[in-house]
C-alpha cells in the first residue's frame, strides 16, 4: 500500500522524452518528445530543482499556470504538464528555440528576410494581445522566449515573469537576463511616464537586435544598427528609446510596418494574412488570390509552403467554390514533398478531382498526368482514376479528348488487362475512325504506338496492323505519317508473312501520295522493311530471330519517334472560309521538350526487349554517326497542345537523308530496323502543305478543302478491293461501323477535283471514245487524229503555264517533255 503512494509519477507520464535541444538563458531544458498513445510529436520543457532551492521550480510552476490561461495563435500552445516537489514537466506543440533555429536554418538571404519579417510580426501581435487585451506585461521578451514551429510560425513563450503590475519590475533568478531590463528600472524617476507596453517594447527592440546579431551581452550594443534592415531602423530606434512614454504601442508598430515599402510588407506576409482570413473573403477575392499565388511561391520558404500554405490550399479547394485555380499552386508545392507526404496529403485530393465536372480542372489534371502517375499504385489507377478519366474520350471538347489520349501513354504501365486491352482500344478505334479533328486522329495513332509494348501479345498482333494501315489512309497528312512511323517503330511485333502481305502493300500505295512529306517518310520505311526481308531471303535462318519478339510480352521503351506528333489544331490547315475561299496559310509548330513515357513494365512483362538485345545478333546494322542525328531529333519536340494556338513561323526543313545505292545501305541510312525506334528527323514544314492545294494535286487540279472531304470513318480502310476483310480486329471494337467504300484508287480519286483538263495519271494513256470505237470510217481517221493531237498540245501548254506560275518543283501527274 505504501508503495502505491511512493511510486514515481513520471513513470506514468503519457509522453516519451527524446533528445535535448540547445537552449540557453532559461530555467527550462527542452527535449523532443512523442505522445505514447499515437506518436504525435511534442516538445517537453523540463525544470528541475537545483542547489537545494525551489526558486526555479516556483518560477516554472508559475509559468505553467500562466500558460494554461493564454490561448492565442501567437502564444506557445499548452498541451499538458506534470508537477511534483522535484521537477516540472510542461508539454507544448513541437517547437525549436528561435536562436537555435536561426543558426541551423539554411535559407537564402531573401527567404530569410521574409521569414524573419513574418516571425517578428507574429511576436508583435502576441505582445499586442497581452498588453492591450490581456492587460499583462511579459517582462521577459528576448530571443530565449521565442520559439519556432515546423511551419515557420514564431510563438511567444517564457511567461515566467508575466504580471499585470506595471509599477514594479520582477526579480529574475538568472543573472544573464538582467541585460534585457529597460533603463527605467535603474532610474525610478522615469517610471512616472511609463505605459503598459513600455517594458515589452524595449524587449521587442532587444529581440530584433538578437535576430540579426545573436545573443545580446551588453545594453550599449543596441546602438549598433549596421546589420538591421534599413526599413526597420526607424521603428527600432523608437523601441529602444530611453523615454518609456515615447515607445509605441505594439498595435501601432504593426500598422506602421505594414505600410508599403516597410518591413512587414512582402509576398509571404500578404499570402499568410489572406489565408488566415480566407473564410471571410468572397469568391472573387479567393479566385484572384489563388490565380496569383503560384508566382509568389518563389519568394516563400519551402517549409512554410509545405506546412502552412499547402493544408490551407487543400482545405480551400474542398470547402470553397474556387474551381481549378488552386491546382497550379497545389502541384507546385507538391514537388517539394517526398513520396510518402505526397501520397498522404495531395494524392487523395487529386484522385477525387478526376470525378469533377469542371473542364478546366480535368484539363489541368490531364496535363499533370506524367508527374501524378508515379505516385499512384495500380489499384488506385484502375479502380478510381481510369473510370473517371475514360469519360474524356467522348467529351465534346476537343482539347479534353486530345489530353485524355495523351494521358494513356503514362497510365498504360499500370492499367490492368481489361482497361488497357479492351477499354482503351475501344476508345482508340472510335477516335481514329470518327473523330472530326485530324490532330486527335494523329495523336491516337501516336499513343497506340507508344503503348503497344504494354498490350497483351495476342491483342497486339491483331490490332496494330489494321490500326496503323487505317491511319495511313487518313485524309490528314500528319495522320498518314503517324501511321507510317508507328509501323516502323513497332516493326518487331509483326511476323514477316504479315509484313509482305499487308504492311508492304499498304506502304506502297503511299509512294504516290500527293504530299511529298508523306512520300519521303514512306520511302524511308520501305527501304528498312525491304532490307529486313532481303536479309531473310539471303539467310532464312534469321527469320526466327527477327520474329522472336512478336509474341513477347516485354515492355520496350519507345522514346524517339513521337516527337513530331501534332495537336488537333493543325487540322485548321484544311479549314476554309465561307464562299469557297482558299485555305489560309498557317503552320503549326511543336513545343520544345521531350515526352518520355514511364518505362515501368506491366504485369504481363516477363522477358527483355528483343529490340534492345538485337544489337548483339548478326542481324543488327548500327547506323552511321552522320545518320544518327537524322533520327535522334525525334526527341527534340513534344506533343503539340491544342490550346497553344498556331505559330506562323515556318519550321526549318530537315536535312535530306544521304542517297543509298543498295538496300543494305538504305538500312544503314535510317537505322537498324531491329534496334532503332525512329526513322529520322520530322521537322518538315507543315505549312508547305498549303502550297500543294493550288492546282498541283495528283493530276494538276486543285485539292479540295477539308469541308469537301468525306469523313474518316466513311472510307473502307481495310479493303483493297471489293472483298470484305474479316480479320480487322481493330474495326470490330467499334460498333456500327459505316459501310465499305470502294478501292484505294477510287478513294484517292475522290480526294482531288476531277477536271476535264487536268493531267491525271490516267489521262496520259487513256484513249478517247472515238479512238476506241470500231464503227468509225477511214474518212474520219485523219481528222480525229488531228483533233486529239491539238487537245493534247493544249492540255500540255496549260500544265506548263500553271507550273511556271507556281515556280515550284514538278508535281506528280505532269508528264516530262
Amino acid at each position: 500500500m505504501w508503495s502505491l503512494f511512493s511510486r514515481d509519477p513520471t513513470s506514468s507520464f503519457a509522453y516519451e522524452i527524446g533528445e535535448a535541444v540547445e537552449h540557453t538563458r532559461s530555467v527550462w531544458k527542452i527535449h523532443r518528445g512523442k505522445k505514447k498513445q499515437n506518436g504525435d510529436e511534442v516538445s517537453v520543457f523540463i525544470c528541475e530543482g537545483r542547489d537545494g532551492t525551489t526558486a526555479q521550480l516556483d518560477i516554472a510552476k508559475a509559468a505553467v499556470k500562466r500558460l494554461k490561461t493564454l490561448r492565442h495563435p501567437c502564444i506557445l500552445t499548452y498541451i499538458d504538464s506534470l508537477e511534483n516537489e522535484k521537477l516540472v514537466y510542461l508539454v507544448t506543440e513541437p517547437v525549436t528555440p528561435l536562436l537555435t533555429w536561426l543558426k541551423d536554418s539554411a535559407l537564402s538571404p531573401s527567404h530569410r528576410t521574409n521569414a524573419v519579417s513574418w516571425g517578428l510580426l507574429q511576436v508583435t501581435k502576441g505582445l499586442s494581445f497581452l498588453n492591450n487585451d490581456g492587460k499583462l506585461i511579459h517582462y521577459n521578451v528576448c530571443g530565449s522566449s521565442v520559439f519556432v514551429t515546423p511551419g515557420g510560425e514564431w510563438k511567444l513563450g517564457g511567461v515566467e515573469y508575466a504580471s499585470s503590475d506595471s509599477s514594479m519590475f520582477p526579480v529574475k533568478v538568472l543573472p544573464e537576463l538582467e541585460v534585457y531590463n529597460p533603463p527605467e528600472k535603474v532610474n525610478p524617476s522615469k517610471m512616472r511616464t511609463t505605459t503598459m507596453w513600455a517594458a515589452d517594447m524595449w524587449g521587442l527592440g532587444c529581440l530584433i537586435w538578437e535576430v540579426f546579431n545573436g545573443h545580446l551581452d551588453e545594453s550599449f550594443s543596441l546602438k549598433n544598427t549596421q546589420k538591421l534592415p534599413k526599413n526597420l531602423i526607424e521603428t527600432y530606434a523608437k523601441l529602444v528609446g530611453t523615454n518609456p512614454g515615447a515607445r509605441p504601442n505594439p498595435r501601432d508598430v504593426v500598422e506602421d510596418l505594414r505600410k508599403p515599402g516597410q518591413f512587414f510588407r512582402n509576398d509571404l506576409i500578404e499570402t499568410l494574412l489572406f489565408l488566415e482570413e480566407i473564410q471571410l473573403k468572397d469568391a472573387n477575392e479567393k479566385h484572384k488570390f489563388f490565380a496569383n499565388l503560384t508566382p509568389k511561391l518563389e519568394n516563400i520558404p519551402n517549409y512554410i509552403a509545405t506546412n502552412k500554405i499547402l493544408p490551407t490550399v487543400i482545405s480551400a479547394h474542398e470547402f470553397s467554390n474556387v474551381g481549378s485555380v488552386v491546382l497550379s499552386p497545389l502541384f507546385k508545392i507538391g514537388k517539394l514533398l517526398d513520396e510518402a507526404e505526397y501520397q498522404r496529403q495531395i494524392l487523395p485530393t487529386v484522385v477525387k478531382l478526376f470525378s469533377s465536372s469542371d473542364r478546366a480542372t480535368r484539363l489541368k489534371l490531364l496535363q499533370q498526368m506524367e508527374s501524378l502517375v508515379e505516385y499512384m499504385d495500380p489499384k488506385t489507377v484502375n479502380d478510381q482514376v481510369f473510370p473517371q478519366l475514360a469519360t474524356g474520350f467522348s467529351d465534346s471538347n476537343p482539347t479534353i479528348r486530345e489530353q485524355t489520349v495523351k494521358s494513356i501513354m503514362f497510365l498504360a504501365p499500370k492499367l490492368n488487362y481489361h482497361n488497357l486491352n479492351i477499354e482503351v482500344l475501344k476508345h482508340f478505334a472510335r477516335l481514329q475512325l470518327k473523330d472530326e479533328q485530324g490532330g486527335i486522329r494523329t495523336n491516337t495513332t501516336v499513343c497506340l504506338g507508344k503503348v503497344a509494348q504494354y498490350l497483351h501479345p495476342d491483342i497486339r498482333q491483331k490490332c496494330l496492323t489494321s490500326a496503323f494501315t487505317r491511319a495511313m489512309r487518313d485524309p490528314f497528312p500528319p495522320a498518314r505519317i503517324a501511321g507510317i512511323m508507328a509501323i516502323a517503330a513497332t516493326q518487331q511485333y509483326y511476323p514477316l508473312q504479315e509484313v509482305v502481305t499487308k504492311i508492304l502493300p499498304s506502304l506502297c500505295h503511299l509512294t504516290l501520295d500527293p504530299e511529298k512529306s508523306v512520300r519521303d517518310a514512306v520511302f524511308r520505311v520501305l527501304k528498312g522493311f525491304l532490307s529486313k526481308v532481303e536479309k531473310v531471303s539471303e539467310d532464312p535462318s534469321l527469320k526466327e530471330v527477327m520474329e522472336a519478339e512478336v509474341k513477347s510480352a516485354a515492355a520496350t521503351s519507345q522514346t524517339t519517334w513521337t516527337g513530331w506528333a501534332v495537336g488537333a489544331i493543325t487540322s485548321k490547315f484544311y479549314k476554309t472560309s465561307s464562299g469557297g475561299a482558299q485555305p489560309q496559310k498557317q503552320t503549326s509548330t511543336s513545343s520544345s521538350g521531350t515526352v518520355t513515357p514511364s518505362t515501368k513494365t506491366s504485369s504481363l512483362a516477363s522477358t527483355p526487349s528483343q529490340g534492345r538485345a538485337s544489337s548483339n545478333t548478326p542481324t543488327s546494322a548500327a547506323p552511321n554517326e552522320d545518320d544518327k542525328s537524322d533520327y535522334e531529333d525525334w526527341e527534340n519536340s513534344e506533343w503539340q497542345s491544342m490550346d497553344d494556338g498556331l505559330d506562323t513561323k515556318p519550321i526549318q526543313s530537315r536535312t535530306a537523308l544521304p542517297k543509298s545505292t543498295t538496300v543494305s545501305e538504305a538500312l544503314a541510312d535510317v537505322g537498324d530496323m531491329d534496334g532503332g525506334d525512329g526513322w529520322g528527323d520530322d521537322t518538315e514544314e507543315w505549312g508547305s502543305l498549303e502550297d500543294t492545294q493550288h492546282g498541283d494535286s495528283l493530276g494538276g487540279g486543285e485539292l479540295e478543302p477539308e469541308s469537301k472531304f468525306r469523313s474518316t470513318a466513311s472510307y473502307n480502310w481495310e479493303s483493297s478491293g471489293p472483298a470484305e476483310d474479316t480479320d480487322d480486329f481493330f474495326s470490330s471494337l467499334v460498333s456500327g461501323n459505316e459501310g465499305k467504300s470502294g478501292s484505294v484508287s477510287q478513294r484517292m480519286t475522290n480526294m482531288s477535283l476531277q477536271s476535264p483538263t487536268s493531267g491525271g495519271w490516267d489521262d496520259w494513256d487513256a484513249k478517247s471514245p472515238a479512238e476506241s470505237s470500231n464503227t468509225g470510217g477511214n474518212s474520219k481517221s485523219d481528222e480525229q487524229r488531228r483533233l486529239r493531237e491539238e487537245k493534247r498540245l493544249q492540255r500540255q501548254k496549260e500544265i506548263e503555264a500553271k507550273r511556271a506560275a507556281r515556280m515550284g518543283p514538278m508535281k506528280l501527274g505532269a508528264k516530262k517533255m
